[in-house]
């Protein structure tokens, strides 16, 4: 082996011997943190328990979310049964009024059948209610007016209400039970129907016959919460046949609101039969009664009778437009006259 052979072989070994002996390399110490360094350490703290807080906070409100939710719809489900209980409750009203109304009908048969044929007694009647009230008669109730021979008008069969704003008047029309239909023809108002102890109308000739002198004209009504209220006219005419039983009033006061009768003041009566309105229209086949139309209505105080005043898709109940307005129908109506000059 050649001597530079061995010499390199030698310092291998040699270097080998010292790389193992040795234990280990020197290292660097380690660089100390500065400030900057601290402060960003202390703010990833600060995030992380940052991020811990919205975790918290977020599940929180996930959770909260749910109870409402929940709480919800409970409520909801309350509001549906309270809304089927008052379905329930106003279903059973329904039927109690429809029982109360189908009783009231039966009580005033049951009266008309027992009202007896025999009036008071009406030897001082000379002319109206009003004369008889003047006599001391202060009852209220059926009397029997003498017949006019001017007129050549028969004995006469009246409801004398002696106690209303003093007394005295006679009572030409009463609406209060649905018995008797008003929608009726020419000959039929002309005479009268139905019952004066009952709904009826007195007869357009006969309340031509007492309004020949100054007369006063009272209506009243009475609503289906019973509410009561009132119009008053004065200088009440009802023109003869000749004249189509013309309407004149007078001035106009009470509490029921607006006038709903002065519309048709200077109108002529018309019936289903008889059109003597001033429409184009047919107003009494239109509002089903016999009365003063003009084109049509203010008021139709003998319209069709509605129960409970269930009146909306037509305007042909008992209205009076100035107090529930065109598509509600009165409970209870009467129109009565005395003289003007009539003195309790």
């Amino acid at each position: 082996m050649p001597s530079t052979a061995l010499s390199a072989t030698t310092c291998l070994c040699l270097f080998i011997v010292v790389f193992v002996s040795h234990p280990a390399w020197p290292q660097k110490p380690p660089k100390r943190q500065g400030p900057a360094q601290l402060k960003g350490a202390k703010c990833c703290e600060a995030v992380r328990e940052l991020q811990a807080q919205v975790a918290n906070l977020s599940a929180a409100l996930s959770e909260l979310g749910r109870k409402q939710e929940k709480d919800w719809v409970s409520v909801v489900m309350q509001v549906m049964e309270l809304e089927s209980g008052a379905k329930r409750v106003e279903s059973r009203l329904t039927d109690a009024e429809s029982k109360y109304s189908e009783l009231n009908s039966q009580i005033d048969i049951m009266q008309l059948q027992a009202a007896q044929t025999v009036t008071q007694t009406s030897a001082d009647a000379t002319y109206d209610c009003s004369s008889l009230y003047q006599k001391n008669y202060r009852i209220s109730g059926v009397y029997k007016l003498p017949s006019d021979d001017f007129l050549g008008s028969p004995e006469l069969e009246v409801f004398c209400d002696m106690e209303t704003s003093g007394g005295g008047w006679t009572v030409i029309q009463r609406r209060k039970s649905g018995l008797v239909s008003f929608y009726r023809d020419w000959r039929q108002y002309k005479q009268g129907f139905g019952s004066t102890r009952g709904d009826f109308w007195l007869g357009n000739d006969n309340i031509h016959r007492l309004s020949r002198r100054p007369t006063r004209l009272r209506v009243e009504m009475e609503d289906w919460q019973g509410d009561r209220r009132y119009a008053e006219y004065s200088h009440f005419v009802l023109g003869n046949e000749i004249n189509s039983y013309r309407l004149s009033l007078g001035n106009y006061s009470g509490d029921v609101g607006n006038d709903a009768l002065g519309y048709h003041n200077n109108t002529a009566f018309s019936t289903k039969d008889k059109d003597n309105d001033n429409c184009l229209d047919k107003c009494a086949q239109l509002r089903k009664g016999g009365y003063w139309y003009n084109c049509c209505t203010d008021s139709n105080l003998n319209g069709v009778y509605y129960r409970l005043g269930e009146h909306s898709k037509h305007l042909d109940g008992i209205t009076w437009y100035g107090w529930h307005g065109s598509s509600y129908s009165l409970k209870r109506v009467e129109m009565k006259i005395r003289p003007e000059d009539f003195q309790p």
